[in-house]
């Protein structure tokens, strides 16, 4: 059975001899250098899966060895070893391309973890060849796919984002994904999630705006019975639910300042200590954050700290707005509205015009905004085509629609006293929901007299019918 070789480069043979000896209880064979030279020879010699390099060398700096790395042996993931608390040259490794980072004193449980990763990208992996220590069934085809069945477009933009997605999915780097609301972010990072070494594990998503600002402490690392009040079990955070996969931090512009500090230490440290624990937990994730918001803009206004910035900053990757890649809108239409079908005998389509209306407006919403056109226009279009009119496009886009009040329709306004504590669309759907089996029960369940008398098509009550669980 064939195994994995790892090149290590250090000057020190402490370290040297502690790195050979991690690695042979993993049964992976090593080969040693003291310096750059030494190494670039052994890299033309052999055929390594994975590389360790110290930072400092008498000749050189291990981001030196990342670059020539990249340059020649780009399918062998390279980390780098720093001295502990210098996060300035392991960010400066990251960006070079090296796939992760460990300071020293060096935590075994950490450099396991980091190893392990780094394997499942080995050629060795890929080609389906088994090791004792290689646990993920990963195939050719989780790296091959390029993710255009998920992010679509033929743009030459969308193309350029997905051969980067693809590239960045190799590396253990922080990836900041900024783009406007709607853009589709988290499809982003659950691409680099899914095309990466970590798919098999978990992919946790969290919107750090939507979590009460008095327990994002225990969510995002969990508490001991106890610890406070109603805490009346051991709880799991966020960070050790996704140990071994990705963390995707949406809207992380949203974090206070007390918890971009806690934060910035658990990415620093790979650590998290619970609530009322006693002790550091070793964390194996990859965060990945997003906001809307401009990031460098709240770091200079003092909203956001700048050393947790540039950690989580390590990379960025904007995901383009659906006006820069109109050429698009076709596919992701097309695409949409399949998606949107019931199960009706004609898939609607759109007309010309209506193709033309929707590649000349600028989509505030992005592509979250053209699901809602869409999925509204495909309720109240009389007909298998939806035409330029069925889309009721702003006229003007820095507003909201205008909806005009049509004389003849049968159902009239009248004022109305809202429970404060109702949301706006809940009341409106009760509303909805009642007028429907008003309809459906004075027609005795026949739906196509029921849509008649309601005044919308069959189609359209088919699917209010299935939107408000009604079915």
């Amino acid at each position: 059975m064939e195994r994995y070789l790892a090149l290590i480069v250090d000057d020190e043979p402490d370290i040297l001899e502690l790195l050979e000896m991690t690695l042979a209880r993993m049964d992976i064979d090593c080969q040693s250098a003291a310096n750059l030279t030494d190494a670039y020879k052994l890299l033309e010699q052999h055929d390594f899966d994975l590389c360790l390099t110290d930072m400092r060398l008498p000749d050189g700096d291990g981001i030196d060895l990342v670059r020539h790395m990249q340059q020649h042996y780009a399918n062998i993931p390279v980390a780098v070893i720093t001295a502990h608390g210098n996060m300035e040259l392991a960010i400066t490794a990251l960006k070079a391309g090296a796939f992760d980072f460990v300071s020293k004193p060096v935590d075994l449980t950490v450099l396991r973890n980091l190893v392990n990763t780094a394997l499942k990208l080995s050629h060795k992996t890929a080609a389906g060849i088994s090791t004792k220590q290689n646990d993920a069934k990963i195939t050719p085809s989780d790296h091959d796919d390029d993710g255009e069945q998920k992010l679509l477009g033929k743009s030459e933009i969308m193309v350029k984002t997905r051969a980067t997605i693809k590239k960045l999915a190799r590396s253990q780097a922080p990836i900041y994904i900024s783009g406007e609301s709607g853009s589709g972010k988290e499809l982003v990072a659950r691409l680099i999630h899914e095309q990466g070494p970590r798919v098999e594990q978990a992919f946790i998503p969290v919107n750090c705006g939507a979590i009460p600002q008095d327990l994002m402490e225990s969510e995002f690392f969990g508490h001991k019975k106890g610890s406070f009040t109603g805490a009346v079990t051991d709880k799991e955070g966020l960070f050790q639910a996704a140990d071994g996969g990705t963390l995707f931090l949406d809207e992380v512009a949203e974090l206070p300042l007390h918890m971009q500090v806690k934060l910035l230490r658990a990415i620093q440290e790979k650590s998290v200590r619970p609530i009322g624990g006693q002790q550091e937990l070793a964390i194996n994730v990859r965060v990945l954050s997003a906001t809307h918001k401009d990031l460098a803009k709240l770091v200079a206004d003092g909203g956001f700290r700048q050393d947790l910035f540039y950690r989580i900053n390590v990379i960025e990757l904007g995901v383009p707005s659906l006006r820069q890649r109109t050429d698009d809108i076709p596919i992701l239409a097309e695409h949409i509205l399949q998606k949107l079908d019931d199960g009706s005998e004609h898939l609607i389509k759109l007309g010309d015009d209506a193709i033309s209306s929707l590649q000349q407006y600028s989509f505030p919403g992005n592509v979250r905004e053209l699901e809602n056109i869409l999925e509204r226009a495909m309720t109240l279009c009389e007909s298998d085509t939806i035409n330029a009119d069925d889309l009721h496009l702003p006229d003007n886009q820095s507003l909201p629609e205008q909806t005009e009040t049509n004389a003849s329709n049968p159902v009239t306004s009248s004022p109305i006293d809202i429970d404060s504590e109702i949301p706006l669309e809940d009341y409106l759907g009760n509303i909805e929901k009642d007028a429907i089996m008003q309809a459906l029960e004075k027609t005795r369940y026949n739906k196509t007299a029921a849509a008649k008398l309601l005044g919308i098509t069959f189609r359209a009550l088919r699917y209010k019918l299935k939107k408000l669980d009604l079915e």
